[in-house]
């Protein structure tokens, strides 16, 4: 059991509830005011290395430091994120340039060794005992940051490390935006795409007698999961993970190798060591050996999944008239999940879908995280977006009706736009320099598939859980209260990050959230407790070979920064036959399209997994003891949990969210093994 007792959020600090982002800016406006922050910010930075070095105190040095972060950073935000969603592609170039220039700057004020002598010299002669717990962590990272920039190193040294920083940078953002960028699209007949539901079909642009399908993901993966062609589920296969092949496969060759290069300038032996010493796993090996374990527990579940989806394709072979090679490809893999969810446990997706309209889910979504949370959401009408499809929410503490944010909502695909589903911090919750706290605001961007002229929006159920899961980030940036913009929001171990938002996925597999946000586009009726039924059950479909995938791109992305000169799409092909049975397409590469790798990611996608650790733990040890919607775990949750964004160990938020250490049971349980003390993995 966890604590208890009355959880009360109302701290004596008066909120400023101002959103200061604006989303009208031209591109010269962009340009313009990103030097100018550029300029403002600097003064700062100069001020305080001008210092001498008897006269720093916490004022002049600390909270000047504190105090233009917030500011820098809800301008920087400002100016970053139109390249992920504006409509218009100057305004997206614009954005992408600024980000660059912002992204070397960051670089110079990293390197900054004047400053850090500061911070050092304050340390040495301030009594620690007169700040708050917060400050002190405060002070303590900016010191870390600057030895992991090598601030203490000689000089050459700085200059090199300098250089490859802002090389990283540069690269990680053409990586992602040539992604973001790719317009490929493949054209099929109506036959080729045989088994694809009619609603879907009507939504594809054509082109003369054939149909368009995108490699975004409204089009590319409802066509693996149902097209019976396999000949179009392998071209469209092969185009998907040859995305930007050529260049991105240069990028992240250069990427890899400056990133070993900085790395071992810092005295670490990898870039995964260097990067994993500031999270919950501390090392390389911790890493190695959880994904090494967990592989070894799931390959018996993968392998009886591997034969069950061999069985499924002869028969379909069979069926169709094809001829069978007794090999699983790449190309087949969603297809036969699919079909394990609608034979197995009988959950018909295009059925299922109709019940999950968009405005249905975001409603029921929306009131469930209310509850839970203790708070209340309102649609602002009028609000300054940037597209018409976007809509902005203000949201208040329910017990005292005092602000805690705003979130933005863009859930449709358009040309341009970023192309997963992901929270965007945009302003953060903190103290501003007058001691008032600033609201937080935070944007989710998604793709789901945009309505058509006969019907809503409707989700896929895997739709509905990414929904969940980005807006527990969202909830997670407007539920911190911290100090230091350096602490608000997600900004904790990002080996944790994710499990606060993979905690509330469990909702949507559970029978009275499912009711609260589905009914009948049509009818109005709710989910059949059948279908219910089978779908709360077909949760561990296919979850060895799903949890299998994730290891291979865990463990890719180890290998990649554990060892020199490996060719990416070499490894990752080598990793899909040895953990998962089934190979990569011929001349494809995967690595390539691999947007986590630039993406911040980087040696640290076993995250997803780690921390899967930790949210099955707190759902199973407190929700599913004490009431899925029961507001008192939930307030707990908030307060323990989202409340204290970074300015704590997530290892002790756990602690006091569960009322003991983290254990490993819930998560093992939920990939359908059983807890085995004498199991030899």
């Amino acid at each position: 059991m966890g604590p208890t007792g009355e959880v009360v959020f109302s701290s004596q600090v008066p909120v400023c509830s101002k959103n200061r982002l604006r989303w009208d800016l031209s591109p010269d406006e962009i340009q313009k005011l990103s030097e100018e922050l550029i300029a403002d910010t600097k003064k700062v930075y100069d001020r305080v290395g001008a210092l001498d070095l008897d006269t720093v105190t916490f004022e002049n040095t600390l909270k000047a430091l504190a105090d233009v972060e917030v500011e820098y950073t809800v301008q920087r935000n400002m100016l970053d994120f139109p390249q992920h969603v504006s409509s218009c592609k100057d305004v997206r170039a614009a954005s992408t340039v600024a980000d660059k220039l912002l992204s070397e700057f960051d670089v110079e004020m990293s390197m900054r060794e004047d400053v850090y002598q500061r911070i050092v010299a304050l340390e040495k002669k301030m009594d620690l005992s007169t700040i708050t717990a917060e400050s002190k962590r405060y002070m303590e990272r900016l010191i870390k940051l600057g030895k992991r920039n090598g601030l203490h190193l000689p000089k050459e040294t700085q200059e090199e490390i300098k250089t490859i920083k802002k090389k990283l940078s540069n690269l990680c953002i053409d990586f992602n935006k040539n992604l973001n960028e790719d317009t490929t699209s493949l054209c099929f007949s109506r036959d080729e795409l045989g088994g694809l539901p009619e609603d879907f079909l009507g939504s594809l642009e054509k082109d003369g007698d054939k149909l368009k399908v995108t490699l975004k993901y409204p089009h590319y993966f409802p066509t693996m999961k149902k097209c019976h062609v396999p000949e179009t589920r392998k071209k469209l296969e092969e185009a998907f993970n040859s995305r930007c092949r050529e260049e991105n496969a240069v990028i992240l060759k250069e990427l890899v190798e400056l990133r070993s290069r900085k790395s071992s300038l810092l005295g670490f032996n990898t870039h995964a060591d260097f990067i994993l010493e500031m999270n919950m796993a501390k090392s390389g090996k911790t890493v190695a050996s959880f994904l090494e374990e967990l592989s070894c527990k799931l390959r018996p579940l993968g392998e009886e999944e591997r034969a069950v989806i061999l069985k499924l394709k002869e028969k379909e072979c069979q069926k169709r008239d094809l001829p069978f090679d007794g090999q699983l490809h790449a190309w087949d893999t969603r297809y036969f999940m699919t079909q394990v969810e609608e034979t197995q446990y009988a959950v018909d997706q295009n059925l299922l879908k109709e019940y999950f309209p968009m405005e249905v889910v975001t409603q029921g979504l929306l009131d469930i995280y209310q509850d839970l949370l203790g708070l209340s959401f309102e649609q602002v009408s009028g609000a300054a977006v940037w597209h018409p499809d976007v809509t902005l929410y203000c949201v208040k503490d329910r017990s005292h009706g005092h602000v805690v944010g705003q979130f933005y909502l863009d859930l449709y695909p358009r040309e341009g736009k970023y192309g997963h589903a992901a929270c965007f911090g945009l302003q953060p919750g903190c103290l501003l320099p007058d001691g008032t706290r600033q609201m937080s605001v935070a944007a989710m961007v998604a793709n789901f598939s945009k309505p058509t002229a006969d019907a809503p929006s409707l989700l896929q159920h895997d739709e509905v859980e990414t929904y969940f899961h980005e807006f527990g980030h969202v909830m997670h940036q407007l539920c911190a209260e911290v100090d230091y913009a350096m602490f608000s929001g997600t900004h904790v171990e990002r080996d944790f990050v994710e499990a606060p938002s993979q905690m509330l996925e469990n909702w949507v597999w559970e029978k009275e959230p499912l009711l609260r946000m589905s009914r009948h586009y049509k009818t109005g009726d709710p989910i059949p407790d059948e279908l219910l039924e089978k779908l709360i059950k077909s949760r561990l479909a296919n979850t060895g070979l799903y949890n299998l995938r994730q290891i291979v791109l865990a463990k890719v992305d180890q290998a990649l920064h554990t060892r020199d000169g490996l060719d990416a799409a070499e490894e990752y092909g080598r990793l899909c036959l040895e953990i998962l049975g089934i190979p990569a397409s011929p001349g494809t590469n995967m690595p390539a399209t691999f947007g986590h790798l630039a993406g911040g990611y980087d040696a640290q996608y076993y995250g997803y997994l780690w921390s899967e650790v930790f949210s099955m733990d707190m759902f199973y040890a407190r929700f599913k003891q004490e009431g899925i919607m029961n507001p008192k775990v939930g307030l707990d949750y908030r307060k323990y949990i989202l409340r204290p964004g970074g300015s704590e160990d997530a290892t002790d938020m756990l602690r006091k969210f569960l009322g003991r250490d983290p254990k490993q049971d819930a998560f093992l349980m939920s990939k359908g093994l059983m807890v085995d003390p004498n199991n030899q993995c």
